[in-house]
Order: C-alpha cells, then sequence, then structure tokens
C-alpha cells in the first residue's frame, strides 16, 4: 500500500471524534437501536484500496462495497480511491461526504497536498452540516442533506481530472463542482492560466461560450442561459453571463479538449444543472502555450 496513504491513515486514526457523533450514537442507543459505533477504519485490498470511518455507527452496504470493489485505477501508477466516508441518517438529516484520495504519485508532495486538501474539505464541510442540523433542531427542525463525492472525469496517459461535487439541499438543491487537472507525465496540477500565452483566453473563451449558448437555446426551446441577445424574455431582470473568472473551473477530456464547468444556477436555470462547454481547439489554438495537454 503507498507509504503517503499509510501516514495519512495513521494520523486520520488519531483524529479526536466529534462531541457531535458521541451525542448521536449516544442517543441511537437509548432509543434501543442496534448500531455499533466504530471508530477506525476498514481496509479493502483489491485493484484499489479503500479506507472507509464509519460515523454515525453504520455499517458498510452492498453498494458501498461494490462501489469500493471498482474504484477506478488511473493509468498505470496512480490511482483514486475513496479514504474516507462522513454519513449521518437521521429521520430529516442526511449527510453522505466521500473523501476522495490520490495514490502512487511519483510527486508525493503533489499527492500529499491534494490528500490533505480533500481531508480538509471533508471534514469542514461535515463540521459545517453538523452544526446546521443541531441549529435546526433548536428551533422547531426541518429537513437538511448534503452529498459530497466525486469523479473520474478523464484517465489517460498524460491526464487525470478528478471532478470534486457537493450538493446541498434544503428546500432546494445547490451543486458545486471544483477539479483538479494533473499531468501525470510531468507530475504537476494545471491550472488554466498555465495553459494560455496572455489573459486573452479569458475574453475568446467566453465569447465562444456566448456563441454555444445562443446556438443551443435556438435548437431547443428548453435549453435556457441567462445571456444577451438569445431572445430571452425580460433579460434585464437576469445577472446576464459576460466573462469567465480566470481560474474557471476547467478540466480536459479523454479527446483532449477543454471543458469549461459552470455550477447550479451560475449561468442557467436550476434545471439545466452543472453546465459544461467544450471549447473547440481551433478557438483557442493561436493562444496556447502549447498542444502537449490540448489538441
Amino acid at each position: 500500500m503507498d507509504k503517503k496513504l499509510d501516514q495519512l491513515k495513521t494520523e486520520y486514526k488519531n483524529i479526536q471524534i466529534p462531541d457531535e457523533l458521541n451525542f448521536i450514537v449516544e442517543r441511537a442507543l437509548l432509543k434501543g437501536k442496534k448500531k455499533k459505533k466504530k471508530n477506525g477504519y476498514k481496509w479493502m485490498a483489491g485493484t484499489a484500496a479503500a479506507a472507509v470511518l464509519f460515523i454515525g455507527g453504520l455499517n458498510i452496504s452492498p453498494a458501498m462495497a461494490s462501489t469500493l470493489a471498482d474504484m477506478p485505477v488511473v493509468g498505470s501508477i496512480v490511482k483514486v480511491l475513496t479514504f474516507t466516508e462522513y454519513k449521518v441518517d437521521k429521520e430529516k438529516y442526511q449527510a453522505d461526504i466521500k473523501v476522495p484520495a490520490v495514490s502512487d504519485l511519483e510527486n508525493g508532495d503533489l499527492a500529499q497536498s491534494l490528500n490533505d486538501k480533500y481531508l480538509k474539505e471533508g471534514k469542514e464541510l461535515y463540521d459545517e452540516f453538523m452544526v446546521e442540523m443541531k441549529d435546526l433542531e433548536k428551533n422547531g427542525g426541518g429537513h437538511l442533506g448534503v452529498d459530497s463525492g466525486y469523479e473520474v472525469k478523464t484517465d489517460n496517459d498524460q491526464i487525470l481530472s478528478i471532478g470534486r461535487y457537493v450538493v446541498n439541499t434544503v428546500a432546494s438543491s445547490s451543486t458545486i463542482m471544483t477539479y483538479d487537472t494533473i499531468d501525470k507525465k510531468n507530475q504537476i496540477l494545471l491550472s488554466l492560466p498555465m495553459l494560455f500565452k496572455d489573459e486573452s483566453y479569458v475574453n475568446t473563451i467566453s465569447e465562444n461560450i456566448k456563441e454555444q449558448m445562443r446556438e443551443q437555446m435556438k435548437a431547443d426551446e428548453n435549453i435556457i442561459y441567462w445571456v444577451s441577445n438569445a431572445g430571452l424574455e425580460d433579460e434585464e431582470l437576469f445577472e446576464l453571463f459576460e466573462t469567465i473568472h480566470k481560474e474557471q473551473n476547467f478540466y480536459i477530456n479523454n479527446d483532449g479538449k477543454l471543458v469549461i464547468s459552470f455550477d447550479k444556477y451560475e449561468v442557467a436555470p436550476g434545471y439545466m444543472g452543472v453546465a459544461e462547454f467544450i471549447i473547440p481547439t481551433e478557438v483557442i489554438s493561436d493562444i496556447l502555450v502549447s498542444d502537449e495537454y490540448i489538441h
């Protein structure tokens, strides 16, 4: 097993279980439910080993066991696996937070940095959920849910792109996506600015996305984006999309194309979900630093 994951495993075992968890377990026991509190890990061997911290006394399900067995092995050396899972399952409150880990990167510092970030994000998300749940319970109750996980967007000899999602559910749901795209050959984390010669990519990509939005809306009346000159009724009432951010969410797909991503509600009504736009390479070829990643 990867040495870095062994180190993470040891460090994470030493994390003190939150008071909120003890409260949940004790309450469940008092209600006579036959649940068992587990403070450790169950490590599973296979093509990709996985560590899962069971929270709230929940046992592993057949579906989760199947998921762990099928964890993707990326390329010949890099693996992506579920390192930790936080779960809360109460009548009105549900949380399922899966924390990924990257294993077997030659650049150990990069792997450590990514895994530390993933652990921190997962723990903070769980802590926020517990605080909100307690506040709701004190004020008469309500419904609260969070579902967080990851997917390998790209898996080839050159690129590893990991997409991480957070779906928050209160009255309605919102979805936030973040991506990490790694050059496996050179062992570096890619950013959007480093792919281009200068900042002109911001305007070039933005104008292409607007064109794609308008074309999609013209072809299908059920598609709506908040973009100007697309026949949108009362467009003055909306915050219209103007430009991407310099560090806009992106990944590089298996075809070597740049994909720009927007969160739910960011550029369109909620029913449109997360919006992705594949940027034609010919549109940006002149401003790319090289064609090593995008072609």
